[in-house]
């Protein structure tokens, strides 16, 4: 016969709920309801006060006759496809190279993934000064004697977004390694062997064999960095505040500044609430097949 529960068995069944329940809270408070807050405010006509009446979608038929929004989100899908193929690249090649057994591999794990603990502020303002013509790589270069040398990309419409490129593919190369060398770790040495004693050369066996293998870390590197390039706010700004002009805005910069500096907070939580479905439709699949995987493994 089941023994009645006592008081102190319901406290021990309901302490763990008790304990969590105000992180639970703050967390649905903090991400729920703000996010609802602001699809809200996208749909008012919110200027530097919110307002709660309703104007359907007015704010982003605003925002999408701005041509600022329009730079912001050419210069996002520039930033993310470069910063998507320097970083695998060099993830990739660095989890290759560290994958044949070389002297100190924790060593240079460490060293790669080293940036990936830094804030992009502190990323951002490090190499503001690496690219600033009077006392960065420009100068170095000069002073070693090469005084025609140029490299004034940070100051040039141009070419500014291409330095943003720089600092986030430096800082995130160490994490797509670390997943490629995971990946790699994962596949039976069987397979590569089999392939050499039919005469296959490594670099043929990487592209036609280990490299396909690689499906599911591919997708994982390509999810969280695309997340990574979107939300790049600090990054840009601690780096070229998006400048010059308007040549490195970006959809997070451009909510900022509508928000906070032109007084169109309508406009900014709509580009907020725009942002916040690009994320989802980026990771809502991945999470669905994550998940689908996972149910028909069980």
């Amino acid at each position: 016969m089941r023994r009645p529960l006592t008081l102190s068995d319901r406290i021990a069944r309901w302490l763990p709920q008790i304990v969590l329940s105000p992180s639970v809270i703050a967390l649905f408070v903090g991400i729920y309801v703000f996010i609802g807050w602001t699809a809200w405010i996208s749909f008012s006509s919110s200027t530097m006060l919110p307002k709660f009446d309703f104007v359907g979608l007015t704010q982003y038929v605003k925002l999408w006759s701005t041509p600022r929004w329009h730079t912001a989100v050419f210069n996002i899908f520039v930033f993310t496809l470069l910063f998507l193929a320097i970083t695998i690249a060099l993830g990739l090649l660095i989890a290759i190279l560290l994958d044949q057994n070389v002297r100190a591999e924790g060593a240079l794990r460490a060293i790669y993934l080293y940036p990936m603990a830094l804030s992009f502020i502190v990323t951002g303002t490090a190499w503001k000064w690496i690219l600033n013509p009077g006392f960065g790589i420009e100068k170095v270069v000069r002073d070693l004697g090469w005084t025609s040398f140029s490299f004034d990309w940070i100051s040039s419409p141009d070419y500014a977004i291409y330095c943003i490129v720089i600092a986030a593919a430096w800082q995130s190369t160490g994490f797509a390694m670390a997943i490629f060398l995971a990946g790699l770790r994962g596949i039976d040495t069987s397979i590569i062997k089999a392939a050499q004693i039919e005469g296959a050369s490594l670099t043929r066996i990487y592209l036609s064999i280990i490299v396909p293998m690689l499906r599911p870390a591919f997708l994982s590197v390509i999810i969280l960095l695309s997340y990574i390039s979107i939300r790049s706010f600090d990054l840009v700004l601690a780096l070229t505040n998006g400048g010059p002009g308007t040549s490195t805005e970006m959809p997070s910069t451009f909510m900022f500044s509508a928000t906070f500096r032109r007084n169109q907070m309508g406009v900014g939580a709509a580009s907020a609430i725009i942002m916040l479905m690009t994320v989802a439709a980026i990771i809502v699949p991945y999470l669905y097949s994550e998940l689908k995987e996972n149910r028909n493994g069980q």
